[in-house]
């Protein structure tokens, strides 16, 4: 499946599990606001607010599917799916911000014994509400998010679930209050809630920040993309594998040693057979970049300042022209290794023994080359 594929199925997904998520929080709000009035529930009331925030969050999940979804362009060339890890942070921030404010007002009743309500017995039944409807988004969204590897989904899915664990405290504390007829219980439960809401917030927004600057994949996955890559034939060894999430991809980018003798083209295909075995390998891989070593540079590169083609051919050819070689060479071959030149001459025509000692001499005079191979080159067409 194309990587275009995947994100249009994500958003589908995405859009679809958060218009679920809209009905139910729309009506479980209302119940949870209106029965937490005439049932005096603080802690129902409390709990029917944050459900209500979460129809903030859930419109923010669907812009930011939308946006996500859009293919990659000129400015955003590797597409738009940090937005979601955004709209994860914004989701965490909101999280964050309803548990202090639940927070604040369950304190506030506490220091002041007179605006502390007895709930009623009907409160019980929809905080046990609360929890069933939580609970089955969480379990429903999980599983979209899981199925479409959209952390966006996941993030979403643990927020229905912070507010099933929120909506449990909520059904213990309204029913101890109205079995114990202790109206301070209804508070703390209150309070109970509003730490679980800050936490789940708070792991949200660094989860996203970890993703957004750039922490790699887990370290069993590198080992095992590592070790798929050295066995794949014409790689010699692999080094320097960095990986980057951005939502539910991953970015890589790997050195591999090949032959320093093989041809451009040879080391391209290997790199082409690298990029196709690991996409196989790894859905969540959408991007990768193949860097190709004729030998270990990871720790040095010997050859960096040595002069280039055009700096040497101007040293080699007065020597071809003095060898009688003018004309006779079809290709000149540079391999840079070890922090010296080899040099590989294809002829047009055999060379005397004397003509390849003097051709010898001289090259390997010149600065940075280390050796000279002369050979005639015959081709055959099919």
């Amino acid at each position: 499946m194309s990587q275009e594929s995947r994100i249009d199925q994500r958003y589908q997904a995405t859009q679809k599990a958060t218009l679920v998520g809209v009905g139910v929080n729309i009506i479980l709000a209302l119940s949870q606001l209106i029965g937490g009035f005439i049932t005096q529930s603080q802690a129902l009331v409390a709990d029917g607010f944050h459900t209500l925030s979460d129809l903030v969050t859930d419109f923010v999940v669907l812009i930011a599917a939308k946006m996500a979804s859009k293919d990659p362009d000129d400015d955003h060339p590797y597409g738009h799916e940090r937005i979601e890890t955004i709209a994860t942070v914004v989701l965490g921030l909101a999280l964050g911000g309803v548990g202090i404010g639940i927070a604040l007002n369950a304190v506030d009743r506490l220091q002041n014994p007179e605006r502390l309500l007895q709930p009623g017995v009907w409160a019980i039944a929809l905080a046990v509400l609360g929890v069933v409807c939580k609970e089955g988004l969480y379990r429903y969204t999980y599983k979209l998010g899981k199925k479409y590897n959209s952390s966006l989904l996941k993030a979403n899915a643990i927020h229905h679930r912070s507010d099933a664990i929120s909506s449990v405290m909520v059904a213990i504390g309204v029913s101890a209050s109205v079995i114990f007829s202790i109206p301070w219980l209804d508070a703390l439960a209150a309070i109970a809630v509003a730490v679980m809401i800050f936490y789940m917030g708070a792991k949200l927004i660094l989860d996203s920040a970890m993703e957004l600057v750039d922490t790699a994949w887990e370290s069993d996955k590198v080992e095992e993309m590592l070790t798929l890559i050295r066995g794949i034939s014409g790689v010699q060894s692999a080094h320097m594998l960095r990986t980057r999430k951005m939502s539910a991809n991953v970015l890589v980018d790997v050195h591999i040693e090949v032959s320093p003798h093989i041809s451009v083209s040879e080391g391209h295909h290997i790199a082409e057979r690298v990029m196709a075995k690991l996409k196989k390998a790894y859905d969540e891989v959408s991007d990768i970049m193949v860097h190709i070593d004729p030998e270990d540079d990871e720790t040095a590169a010997p050859s960096r300042f040595l002069p280039d083609r055009n700096n040497i051919m101007k040293q080699i050819q007065p020597v071809l022209d003095e060898c009688g070689l003018e004309g006779a060479i079809n290709n000149i071959v540079l391999h840079y290794l070890d922090g010296q030149i080899e040099v590989e001459l294809d002829l047009t025509k055999p060379i005397d023994q004397s003509t390849l000692i003097q051709l010898t001499q001289q090259c390997t005079a010149i600065e940075g080359i280390r050796t000279v191979q002369a050979k005639q080159c015959l081709t055959i067409e099919n």
